[in-house]
């Protein structure tokens, strides 16, 4: 469907401008007449590849907000397409408004509302689809909507951890980048005549400042351009050569800090997900065939999909999740009491559970020691520069006194 950019004008004379999809101006002007908005003009654009709707997504609190709304509504009885109109009506225009509108008119067409949904892949992932498509077939669309709303919950929490340690460090770097930078490409060259004419050896540690110091100075575009350009190429071979994708991600498992920490919150996503799935009567074959592809690293998909694919030959789940050598041990051994029990679901919140303290407990560990470590480097390079300068400068005073 094309893209259209409007203008129009709501009840209060208040003039808005934004962009819509829509099969023809007449639905153009029903979408935007149903969202209180009088069409005052339009033109179209057509887009070949994807629309902008589609490309477009929202934040996860936005998300949270419309999945608990959505589940106390239609907890309440509420039918489910006055409770999209409710909602679409009570939040401020955005995108997200021409996407509940969109949904409206697709379930009025006689789409199911997972359906609906999955025409927008970029905000309704395969889970979040597949398991309100349970809750339709189930008839217990609020409670999957209140576990939904959970989950999501959940990794924003972990999202909000995970960045909580982040900035801390990536402000240091930059800064400290920022001074050595300055240092060498200001600071030292108008330095450097002075210490040569002082008429004494210069040390070995000087010698090295000054060579990195004529480094930054001539190569300054190498020193800043290169990395990005690295960093780059090295996305796009990895998006087409599987190889060094699976390198990659195996690296990042075990990358020191850094590598047990991604780890844990892999499959804590992992267990969290196979756990919701299961517990809402979706076979463990196709639990596992969907999560696989929400852990976000080769090396733990193509173990899962092994893990999977021994099932399917009969296997047992904990067996064949020991047998790829990948997984921890607890994990095994909570699989191994779920089959016994009968109590999937529970064991894998448990795991789910575990690795969520582990993390929070890692960060909330790291948190203080980073920002000691993080000074003592920036105070260390500090160091090395001033006796680098300072020290043919107190060895010629000293020879001046003898």
């Amino acid at each position: 469907m094309p893209d259209y950019k409007f203008r129009a004008i709501d009840a209060a004379g208040k003039v808005r401008s934004d962009t819509m999809v829509a099969s023809n101006p007449m639905e153009l002007e029903k979408r935007l007449g149903s969202m209180g908005f009088d069409l005052l003009s339009y033109k179209e654009h057509r887009n070949k590849s994807i629309s902008i709707l589609q490309k477009k997504t929202i934040s996860r609190r936005d998300l949270i907000n419309f999945t608990f709304h959505i589940e106390q509504l239609t907890k309440s009885g509420v039918p489910l397409l006055d409770s999209l109109k409710d909602i679409r009506d009570s939040i401020e225009y955005s995108r997200f408004t021409d996407v509940l509108q969109t949904v409206i008119d697709d379930i009025e067409g006689g789409k199911t509302f997972s359906l609906a949904l999955s025409e927008h892949p970029s905000i309704f992932d395969k889970i979040y689809v597949t398991l309100i498509k349970v809750g339709e077939e189930t008839g217990n669309l609020p409670a999957v909507l209140k576990d939904l709303g959970e989950m999501i919950m959940w990794q924003d929490e972990l999202a909000s951890s995970t960045k909580k340690i982040m900035i801390y460090p990536a402000i240091v770097i930059i800064v400290v980048l920022s001074v050595v930078a300055f240092l060498m490409m200001y600071l030292m060259p108008q330095l450097l005549p002075f210490i040569r004419n002082m008429g004494t050896e210069i040390p070995l540690h000087t010698r090295i400042l000054v060579s990195v110091s004529d480094i930054f100075v001539n190569y300054w575009y190498l020193i800043f351009s290169l990395p990005i350009a690295l960093y780059i190429a090295l996305v796009m071979t990895a998006r087409k050569n599987v190889v060094v994708r699976q390198l990659i991600d195996g690296l990042k498992l075990k990358i020191w800090l850094i590598g047990p920490l991604s780890t844990k919150i892999k499959l804590a996503r992992f267990a969290n997900y196979f756990a919701m799935m299961y517990s809402s009567g979706i076979t463990v074959l196709d639990a596992l065939s969907i999560s696989e592809n929400m852990v976000d690293n080769l090396v733990l998909e193509e173990s899962i999909n092994k893990a999977r694919n021994s099932i399917s030959e009969g296997a047992k789940i904990s067996e064949s999740f020991e047998t790829v050598g990948v997984f921890p041990s607890m994990i095994v051994r909570m699989l191994k009491v779920g089959e016994d029990t009968g109590a999937m679901d529970e064991a894998l919140l448990n795991v789910s559970y575990f690795y969520h303290r582990e993390v929070k407990e890692s960060i909330d560990k790291l948190e203080p020691v980073m920002m000691p470590v993080l000074t003592i480097l920036l105070g260390g390079i500090m160091l090395w520069i001033m006796m680098s300068v300072l020290g043919p400068v107190y060895d010629a005073i000293s020879n001046i006194q003898v």
